[in-house]
């Protein structure tokens, strides 16, 4: 009789007392589950169109409208070709500070105990919350050439930093300087110090222990932050525009370019140098999000 009721697909063995029988996940919730996450992917990519896709795409169409005369136009203007060759000078400079600094902060940072650490992490995000034109302003106060706490002396030496491609770069590496430090610090954490102490124990010293063991294991988050600041770099306005002063040939940058052009109802260049910076940083984004390791993406 037993063998019977055990063959039988309608008799269910009984379950312990105190233990409750799983509960079956009906398929209307499951339907519901999956119509709610359709529901939020759409309503993200919507937000996403009409925030980032769109506006940049009608930068794009104006651009090409009348095929590449715009750009032709744009690149045979020398105000133009210097201040995209400062802007790129620029550039450069503030993301091989970053990068230096950024890498040098991230170690401090992750691999040692200090007072006030909490205190330098939370001013290192300072450029995020501070408005660029504050920033300007701000070193416009230290290193100005008249009132400036700093800006006389330097004067009298021979260095100009206010009104110059120095202070242009000073601007540009503060709002850009959290991006490689942001991306490099978590990665730092997650790999730990194991690795760096049996390199140490087997006779490594500092630099070979980096060299060899630390940089190969942020690699890609020292690409990927220095991308980004490139990206920032290139699209910064407000505090360049305060410490630069906007001089036509001299300290103009190719945003301050852009808006000049746009002003003087000269829109066709304005819109190819707009196309120019948002595809070099777009570029540079998508090429490094496809050559990334599948598991640093993963990361």
């Amino acid at each position: 009789m037993a063998d019977v009721l055990a063959t039988r697909p309608d008799r269910q063995p009984a379950l312990p007392v105190g233990i409750a029988a799983p509960r079956r996940r009906r398929p209307r919730r499951r339907a519901r589950s999956v119509l709610l996450t359709w529901l939020f992917r759409l309503i993200v990519v919507t937000y996403l169109f009409f925030l980032v896709a769109w506006p940049v795409s009608l930068v794009a169409q104006k651009t090409f409208e009348d095929g590449f005369s715009a750009l032709d136009t744009a690149l045979s203007d020398p105000s133009i070709t210097f201040a995209l060759k400062l802007t790129v000078i620029v550039a450069l400079q503030a993301v091989l500070i970053n990068l230096v600094f950024g890498v040098g902060i991230s170690l401090l940072l992750v691999r040692y105990e200090f007072r006030g650490k909490r205190l330098l992490s939370a001013l290192i995000d300072l450029p995020l919350s501070v408005s660029p034109v504050v920033v300007g302003l701000a070193l416009v106060l230290v290193y100005g050439g008249r009132d400036g706490w700093f800006g006389p002396a330097l004067q009298d030496a021979g260095f100009q930093v206010i009104f110059a491609t120095p202070g242009i770069v000073m601007a540009t590496t503060f709002v850009s300087l959290p991006l490689v430090i942001r991306e490099v610090v978590p990665v730092l954490t997650e790999i730990g110090t194991e690795q760096e102490q049996a390199a140490r124990s087997l006779g490594a010293n500092a630099a070979q222990t980096f060299r060899r063991i630390t940089l190969p294991g942020i690699k890609w988050a020292v690409v990927y932050g220095v991308v980004l600041s490139l990206a920032r770099s290139l699209g910064e306005f407000g505090a360049a525009k305060i410490v630069s002063g906007n001089f036509e040939g001299q300290t103009q940058t190719a945003t301050m370019a852009v808006e000049q052009k746009y002003q003087d109802f000269q829109q066709a260049s304005a819109y190819a140098t707009a196309f120019l910076l948002a595809a070099v940083s777009v570029a540079c984004i998508v090429v490094v999000s496809i050559i990334r390791p599948k598991q640093e993406r993963k990361r």
